[in-house]
């Protein structure tokens, strides 16, 4: 039965504690230098003791990277049956990304521009997020793992990665591109690179000799 002498609060479970850290560090990692913002500023903005965020992340450093790492890692994307053409399958995958890109605020332009400078850490995270984003771009175009030239196409897909950061910065930093031209574009770019590219990849690769 409820009463009125009930908390009006729960207990947090122990990942959603995290995430609400991981969460508010983004925020403030996105807003300020790396530099400026403290274990302790992130404990006050997720309203935890300064402790927690060494028990689940470790160092600032360790939460930063942690950060970074999920900011440019394109998570797992299913579309549309494959029966749909190439060109409504990369419009729900733009849009979606747009829309994921939104989410993060600042700190996917932060991620994207390689984060503190040139660290070497934060370097090979972006070099492994490329790789793997790439891979479950052409997982969700259905592409096999065995076809040949795939380390090809995985390069083809990072070189795309290249535009859409920069027409990512030309909307949300800059503000000379609007959403609906940078979905055009990507839009645009992908399906080329999907029904023009590479069929002559994988042509190329699977010639003998």
């Amino acid at each position: 039965m409820t009463t009125a002498s009930e908390p009006r609060w729960r207990r947090l479970e122990p990942d959603e504690r995290r995430e609400q850290i991981f969460v508010r560090a983004a925020r403030l990692f996105g807003e300020r230098p790396y530099a400026d913002v403290s274990t302790s500023d992130i404990a006050a903005k997720a309203g935890v003791a300064r402790g927690l965020i060494n028990h689940y992340f470790g160092t600032k450093r360790e939460l930063y990277l942690a950060v970074i790492r999920r900011a440019v890692t394109l998570p797992a994307l299913e579309l549309p049956s494959p029966q749909g053409s190439v060109s409504d399958r990369a419009d729900v995958a733009v849009g979606w990304f747009l829309d994921m890109v939104l989410s993060q605020g600042k700190m996917w332009l932060v991620a994207t521009s390689e984060g503190i400078g040139h660290d070497a850490e934060v370097e090979q995270i972006l070099f492994e997020a490329e790789r793997k984003s790439a891979d479950r771009l052409l997982d969700a175009f259905d592409v096999p793992r065995d076809e040949p030239g795939w380390d090809e196409l995985n390069a083809f897909v990072r070189s795309f990665a290249g535009m859409v950061k920069t027409a990512g910065r030309e909307w949300l930093h800059r503000g000379e591109l609007n959403r609906d031209q940078v979905h055009t574009l990507l839009h645009k770019s992908l399906v080329t690179l999907i029904t023009d590219v590479f069929p002559t990849v994988e042509k190329a690769a699977s010639t003998p000799g």
